[in-house]
Order: structure tokens, then sequence, then C-alpha cells
């Protein structure tokens, strides 16, 4: 049987009959002890309550067991973010993965999975909680196997002198499903950070990749020097020298014609995520295209009056490529060079600005007459091969070729996709930006 009792709350004075009730009448009918403010309840009689009324509480008490179930959950869940959790594939929602976890659903939303693994019901998961929902309908915990600490937490499993802070992981980067690098610190000199995450044979590293279905990593050793940093991130391609622009936060890598493709990577995956691990922009140039691009540099600033070789290579050595540059650069700046008086910093100044002045007047002309060796072929372009081959193959062969074409053809040649377009771009720009451009003034 089911008893059902109706509450009220004792008040001076009764606004809300339903749910109040007078200190008199308490006294009266309820408790000759009541006081302002106690819930007092009564035994109503559930043969006087009809139907709809029955529903209604039917209704009403499920909800609240749910939310009490709901509630236990959060409490106990919600120190776990970043915790590992082992669970069962029990169905797709919407592309979401629904898994049971034993007393309660996790859900594992499309965007953190890796796109090219696949489940059937049943099957055995691991994920790393990212975020407790308690406003979420369905399922509040929600994982996830794309997120960089996931990996973190996998190599905090397998590693023990991770867990015991001996190896510090200082930084991750993934593209999930085909290749993570990672970077780590020794607390301890007679450690090797790298040695004690590849494991025996390979067993320690194995087990993550095993977990990651053959995402392939590449360790490497921290240090808080940035540019040795950013060639170690780039490895396995090895690094000839590194020009660091504090101003822009970026570096240029110079590395040997051979090594180029390997520095760049697949898609441009492995400078993509050099850069993602270091937290600097990098723009990587073979030997050969940095020679080229200083010598046009260094002839082009010495077109500026005035100048002898010494002191538009001291221009070069501060970093300025263009006489635009120059032109632009405040007169204060120019002062702080080596051997540059204020009398001289201010006739380079103007010296510069007036060629850009007259640049700028014959600026069509110049367009027209740039030659056309700078359209000649692709091999100009700081592209992966990969992706220079794809678009000879659809019948762009020529820088010329391509930069007449839009994005609309390119992507109906059918191997092209939106990533090369950005990667298509990215390398024009800095072609034309380099070639054109330093050439010209």
């Amino acid at each position: 049987t089911i008893e059902v009792l109706m509450f009220k709350t004792v008040v001076d004075k009764v606004e809300d009959r339903d749910t109040q009730i007078s200190l008199e009448e308490a006294r009266a009918d309820y408790d000759p002890d009541a006081m302002v403010g106690d819930e007092l309840g009564r035994k109503l009689d559930t043969e006087l309550l009809g139907r709809i009324a029955a529903q209604t509480a039917k209704q009403v008490i499920i909800q609240k067991v749910r939310d009490a179930e709901r509630g236990v959950i959060f409490e106990e869940y919600k120190d776990s973010k970043g915790d590992l959790i082992n669970g069962i594939v029990q169905r797709y929602d919407r592309g979401n993965l629904i898994v049971n976890l034993g007393r309660t659903e996790a859900m594992l939303p499309r965007r953190e999975q890796i796109s090219r693994e696949r489940y059937r019901q049943g099957d055995r998961i691991r994920g790393m909680i990212l975020d407790i929902d308690r406003s979420a309908r369905g399922p509040q915990i929600i994982l996830t196997r794309s997120h960089p600490d996931f990996l973190k937490e996998l190599f905090k499993l397998e590693v023990p002198e991770i867990s015991e802070g001996v190896i510090e992981i200082k930084a991750v980067a993934r593209e999930p499903g085909e290749r993570a690098k990672i970077a780590v610190h020794s607390n301890d000199a007679s450690i090797d950070p790298v040695g004690a995450c590849v494991g025996i044979k390979g067993s320690r590293v194995q087990a993550v990749v095993q977990e990651l279905r053959g995402e392939r990593i590449d360790i490497i050793t921290w240090t808080p020097d940035e540019p040795s940093f950013v060639a170690r991130a780039l490895s396995p391609a090895e690094v000839s020298r590194v020009v660091v622009d504090e101003d822009d936060h970026s570096m240029e890598v110079i590395v040997a014609d051979d090594q180029l493709s390997l520095a760049i990577g697949r898609r441009g995956q492995n400078v993509k995520l050099a850069s993602k691990l270091s937290g600097w922009r990098i723009d990587v140039r073979s030997v050969t295209v940095a020679e080229e691009e200083a010598k046009r540099a260094r002839a082009a600033l010495e077109t500026i009056p005035g100048l002898d070789f010494t002191q538009s290579e001291r221009l070069f050595q501060e970093g300025y490529r263009t006489v635009r540059e120059v032109a632009e650069a405040p007169l204060e700046e120019l002062m702080e060079i080596d051997g540059f008086s204020q009398e001289l910093a201010s006739a380079v100044s103007a010296d510069a600005k007036k060629i850009v002045e007259e640049m700028g007047e014959h600026a069509e002309t110049r367009e027209v007459a740039e030659p056309a060796e700078l359209l000649s072929d692709l091999e100009r372009l700081m592209l992966t091969p990969e992706l220079r081959e794809k678009l000879i193959e659809a019948g762009y062969p020529t820088i010329q070729s391509l930069v007449s074409t839009d994005n609309e053809q390119l992507l109906a040649a059918g191997e092209i996709t939106e990533t090369d377009l950005d990667e298509i771009k990215e390398a024009t720009n800095t072609f034309f930006r380099s070639s054109v451009t330093s050439r010209s003034l």
C-alpha cells in the first residue's frame, strides 16, 4: 500500500492555502507545539484521489528517483575528470557512442572519437572522462579518445616513472588515429626519458600504440632552449639551422634539400604537429630555397642609396628582407642597429620610403614585367610530394596553371581536398611574398 501525505508550512500570514497553514490552525489541528517555519504533514485518503492524480503522482515519483540517481552519479564522478575508464559499447545514437559503465551510461561524442575506429555492441572500450554534464538529458559522463590528454594518461598508465613524477610530460600534439608527438623531461639525470617511455623492446610505447589502433607516436626529449626544441620536434628530419622571429613568434627552419619532404611530412602533418607541440609558428625551407631568398633579399636591400655592403648586410642580419620593411620600420628601431647613427637611420628610412612610393606608382607595369621563370613549375612551391603529384595528375603542372584556376575547379578534380586547398594557399602566398615582392623591392 502507498500512503500519501500533504505537507504545509506554518506561517504567521497565509498566502497560499495549498502549501501554507496559520500558526493557530496548526496548533489546533496538527501539533499543539507547532512553531512558525515547521513543516507539518497529514495523511490523505487515497480513495478520494482520481486516476489522473495517481498518474501524476507516479510521474513525479519516477522523476524524483531519476533526479536522485543522477545526483548520486554526479557526486561519484564529479572529481574524476581526466581519469581513464573502461566500459562496454552499448549502441550508436546519431553518431555518438553510448558506453555502459555498469551503474550508469557514458557518451563518446562523434567529435571525440578517432575517425577510423569502428565498434560493435559488446566491444570493450577505454576512454578518458572529459566532462560531467549534470544538465544533460541523456548520459551525464562525456568521454574522449581524441583529446591530447588521453594520450598523456595512457603513458601514465604504462610508464611508472611518469606517475611517480620522475618523468614529466611537457607537451602533447595529436592528429588522432594517425600520428602524435609527445615531449618528455626527466627530473633524474640518470634516467633517459625517451628510453623509459619506449620501454624494453618498445613494450611500453607499443601498448599505447595498440590502444590507439596504430597511431604513430614520436617521443621527444624536451629542452627549455626553444630553437633546439623545435628542431627536435621536427624529427625524424635533420635540421640545419633555425632562425627565430620573437616579434612574430615564429621560426624559420632550414633543412637540407633531401630532408624537406621529411620535415614537412605527409599532408604537412609533421610540421603541424611540431608547431602544436612547441607553440611556435614554423616555416620550413630547404637550403637551396633559403639561399635563393637570402640572395634576393640582400640584392633588394643593396638598392637603398647611401648604404655600403656592410650596412646592408647588418640590415639583413637584423631580419630585414625588403625595402618596404625598412621603410615601415620605426626610426628608433633602425638606430639600434650597430653602426647606424641617427643621421644614417633617417637617411636610410627616407630613401626606402621614396623607393616604395616610386614602386607603387608603377605597380601595374611591374606586375606585368615579372619574369616568367617565377611561374615555371610546382617544385618552387613548398608542397608535399604527394600533393604535388596530385596536382600534376589533375592537370595543374605549373604555378601559372594553379593560380589561374579557382577552388571549385580544384575540388572538382576529385583527389584534391579542403585540407589540400589550405596547404596550396599557404604555399602560393609564401612563394609570391618571397619571390615577387622581395625581388621587386
